[in-house]
């Protein structure tokens, strides 16, 4: 069995967001010492944490 491996896009994640303050776009999933160095280095797959916004989704729920 092979194991499906997440793959991610930043700019399409729920998570990602503009930072008036900073003038950057930012994430705000708060990773630890070790997420941060597998994140950093490339040795990640994909976000574990990517969750997929969908404005359209959101729109016919309300």
């Amino acid at each position: 069995m092979s194991e499906k491996k997440i793959k991610s896009n930043c700019e399409c994640c729920a998570y990602y967001y503009y930072d008036d303050e900073q003038d950057c776009y930012c994430c705000e999933v708060n990773l630890d010492e070790d997420e941060m160095c597998r994140f950093l280095s490339c040795s990640a797959e994909g976000c574990p944490y990517f969750i997929f916004y969908d404005e359209y989704d959101l729109a016919k729920k309300q």
